[in-house]
């Protein structure tokens, strides 16, 4: 092939249409990987969402070396390189807090530890997900406000999540008076759990007694449900419900609390 003709053409010229061809290639390229990437994190089950994001990460990635190769056929881009990276490291250190609730709604996208609409508590809230987002997680509370999480405070706190467990058990403390036949409401409040929606005869409920309060001796009523049919505060709520009812039918007392004050004469 006669060369002669590249020969002659302006250096400019060529650097401009070199520049050019790279990047359409990298558009082109950055394009097919995205598109390769989504098709391969869909097979493997990944919410759309991460999907998505990890997809605009490779794509801007790709996009941005390319024309960070294509001015390098015009100039040295080290220096330009350099002012970037002092520019980005300054607005990443004025942005500092923001970023930091970026990165962890990536980490919460990919770990995934809750999903919209389960119902979880964390950063000293308890409530229903109504939104994760980049930034922020909302948050739908059992009072019905609005709470909108900070994603960097969701991931440095403990998150207790009910609608990922299949069973959860409920722990109601009650005492009764001292004049009380122990077993009777033992068996009383037994017979009282299953009406409560959701109870699970397996694992088996527990009473136990632990203490003599000032005016009453005190237990721990625990039994199980299934998630699918009830949640941890409806439970607690019916079993209070239920456990009064029945301990009132057999005439067993849940005593106010008594002081008894002796007087010397």
């Amino acid at each position: 092939m006669d060369l002669t003709f590249l020969e002659n053409i302006d250096p400019t010229i060529l650097n401009f249409v070199t520049a050019l061809l790279i990047f359409i290639g990298s558009v082109i390229l950055a394009r097919f990987l995205r598109s390769l990437l989504d098709k391969m994190l869909q097979t493997r089950g990944v919410d759309k969402e991460i999907s998505i994001l990890l997809g605009q990460l490779l794509y801007w990635g790709i996009l941005t070396f390319g024309i960070v190769t294509a001015l390098q056929r015009f100039f040295d881009v080290s220096a330009f390189l350099a002012g970037l990276g002092i520019l980005g490291f300054t607005i990443g250190f004025a942005l500092q807090e923001i970023m930091q609730n970026f990165v962890a709604g990536m980490i919460l996208l990919v770990q995934q530890p809750f999903d919209i609409g389960n119902l979880v508590s964390t950063a000293s809230y308890t409530g229903t997900v109504s939104a994760i987002n980049m930034r922020t997680t909302e948050m739908k509370t059992l009072d019905g406000r609005l709470i909108i999480i900070p994603n960097a405070q969701v991931l440095s706190n403990p998150i207790e999540n009910y609608s990922r467990a299949d069973l959860l058990r409920v722990d109601l403390p009650i005492g009764i008076g001292y004049d009380t036949d122990l077993d009777k409401a033992k068996a009383t409040i037994l017979e009282a759990l299953p009406s409560i929606k959701g109870y699970l005869s397996d694992p088996a409920p527990s009473i136990i007694y632990h203490s003599f309060g000032e005016s009453s001796i005190d237990m721990d009523i625990r039994f199980w449900i299934n998630t699918d049919e009830n949640n941890l505060f409806d439970a607690r709520d019916e079993a209070v419900i239920v456990t009064k009812r029945a301990l009132d039918a057999k005439d067993i007392n849940i005593p106010f609390p008594i002081r008894t004050i002796y007087m010397e004469k």
